[in-house]
C-alpha cells in the first residue's frame, strides 16, 4: 500500500541535489507542478510545493519551522502503481489524526503511518482515483494536518498545470 513512500522519500532526499544526480531527471515543469522520471526501474512522479502555508496552535497563529512540504503523485509501472498521491508535511504528523484534503466541495482523509514515515500521509488506495479526479477539476487543494505538538497547519497547493503534469507523467511511464 505504501510503496509510493519509497519514491517520495528518495525524492525528498534527492531534491536538493538534483543538479548533481543524473538518475532523477526533471522532464517538464507545467506551471506549479514538475514532472520527474527515473530509469532502472522506470518511475515517474509529479511534485508541487505549497503556494501558501500557515500554522495555528490553541487557536492562535504561530510561526513554525518545517522541513520540505510537498504533494506527490507517483507512478511505478513495474509495480502496477498508477497515480498514487502522498503528502509530505515537513514535520511529524499526529498518528491518530487524519490529514484533511480539500478541493472545492470534495473532502477526503489522508492517513499518516509512522511505521513507514511520520511526516507522510496517504489516502486509502481505493480513494486515489477520486482524489486525483478532484485535483483535475479544481484550482487549488488545501491540506490541513496536525503535528505531534498539536500545531495545525494549512497548506494550499495550486492545481494550475496539474492535469498537464499528470498526463505527461502517465505518458512517460507507460
Amino acid at each position: 500500500m505504501f510503496k509510493k513512500y519509497l519514491i517520495g522519500a528518495v525524492v525528498a532526499l534527492v531534491m536538493p541535489t538534483l543538479t548533481i544526480a543524473q538518475e532523477i531527471e526533471m522532464v517538464d515543469s507545467a506551471t506549479d507542478w514538475s514532472v520527474y522520471v527515473t530509469e532502472s526501474p522506470k518511475e515517474c512522479f509529479i511534485i508541487s510545493k505549497p503556494t501558501q502555508s500557515s500554522a495555528r496552535r490553541d487557536g492562535n497563529a504561530v510561526d513554525v519551522r518545517r522541513g520540505d512540504i510537498r504533494f506527490y503523485i507517483t507512478i511505478i509501472p513495474g509495480e502496477q502503481i498508477i497515480s498514487e498521491p502522498s503528502f509530505l508535511a515537513g514535520y511529524p504528523l499526529r498518528q491518530d489524526a487524519p490529514v484533511e484534503f480539500r478541493v472545492g466541495d470534495t473532502t477526503m482523509s489522508l492517513y499518516p503511518n509512522g511505521e513507514i514515515d511520520r511526516e507522510y500521509a496517504w489516502p486509502r488506495p481505493d480513494d486515489d482515483g477520486a482524489l486525483i479526479a478532484a485535483m483535475r477539476g479544481g484550482s487549488e487543494a488545501i491540506v490541513v494536518g496536525l503535528s505531534t505538538r498539536g500545531t495545525e497547519t494549512t497548506d494550499t497547493f495550486s492545481l494550475i498545470g496539474f492535469t498537464a503534469a499528470i498526463e505527461k507523467a502517465l505518458e512517460l511511464c507507460q
